[in-house]
C-alpha cells in the first residue's frame, strides 16, 4: 500500500510540475504486450511515460533501468523495486551476472510490458542518438511484441542535468503507431526504422525546425 501511495505521489508530482499531456496519435492505450521506447534526456523520462499511461495499466508496465544507477542507495533501490517494479540491467559487460535480453524476455513472459530507451544513455543534445542493438534482439526473440515510439518533448528543459528545481515548461508525451519486426528484416534495418518512427513524432521536425 505504501508503494502504491508513493507511486501515485510521484505520478501526480511530475504531472503537476511539468503540466504533462499525453497525445495518443498512432495508437490507443492497451493491455497488449508492448515495448514503449522513447528518447532519453533525463532520469525522469520513464516516470513521465509511466505516468502518461492509464492507472489500470501501470502495474503491468515495467521500466528498464541501469542497475549501476538505481542500486546506489536505499532510496533508489526502494523506488525502482517497490514503487516502479523496474527491470534492472547490468550495463558493464565484465561485471554482468545476467544476460540483459534474457531479463527483458523473462519480464515479458511474466505478462508485462516494458519502457526502455534504445539510445542506451542520456542525450543532452537535440535529436536522437543511434540505437543500441538490444531492442532488435528483444524483437527477434519475442516477435509478438508491439514496439510503440514515444516522443518526450521539453523534459530536458524542465529538468536539465544538474538542476534540482524544475522550470515551468509544458511537457508532452506523444505515442506513435506500433511497429513489429518484419520477416527478413535485419538488425540495422529494424533499428533505423524504429529510430525514424520516433523522430517522426518530434514536433520540431513536423514544423520544419529540425
Amino acid at each position: 500500500m505504501l508503494a502504491d501511495l508513493v507511486a501515485r505521489g510521484c505520478s501526480g508530482a511530475i504531472r503537476t510540475l511539468t503540466g504533462a499531456r499525453a497525445l495518443w496519435q498512432g495508437c490507443a492505450p492497451s493491455s497488449d504486450h508492448r515495448v514503449y521506447y522513447g528518447n532519453h534526456a533525463s532520469h525522469g523520462d520513464f516516470v513521465l511515460i509511466w505516468s502518461s499511461l492509464p492507472v489500470q495499466l501501470r502495474r503491468q508496465v515495467r521500466p528498464v533501468a541501469a542497475a549501476e544507477y538505481w542500486q546506489r542507495d536505499g532510496l533508489r533501490r526502494y523506488l525502482i523495486h517497490a514503487v516502479f517494479n523496474g527491470v534492472l540491467i547490468e550495463r558493464e559487460r565484465t561485471a554482468r551476472q545476467q544476460d540483459p535480453i534474457a531479463c527483458l524476455c523473462n519480464a515479458v513472459d511474466e505478462g508485462n510490458s516494458l519502457i526502455l530507451f534504445p539510445e542506451g544513455t542520456r542525450n543532452p543534445e537535440e535529436g536522437v542518438l543511434p540505437f543500441k542493438s538490444g531492442i532488435y534482439h528483444l524483437a527477434r526473440q519475442r516477435p509478438e511484441l508491439e514496439f510503440v515510439p514515444v516522443w518526450i518533448d521539453n523534459l530536458k528543459r524542465v529538468m536539465p542535468k544538474g538542476r534540482w528545481l524544475p522550470l515551468p515548461l509544458l511537457c508532452t508525451t506523444t505515442f506513435g503507431e506500433p511497429l513489429r519486426l518484419n520477416a527478413g528484416e535485419d538488425k540495422q534495418q529494424f533499428l533505423d526504422r524504429a529510430r525514424e518512427a520516433l523522430l517522426a513524432l518530434d514536433p520540431q521536425r513536423a514544423r520544419g525546425d529540425a
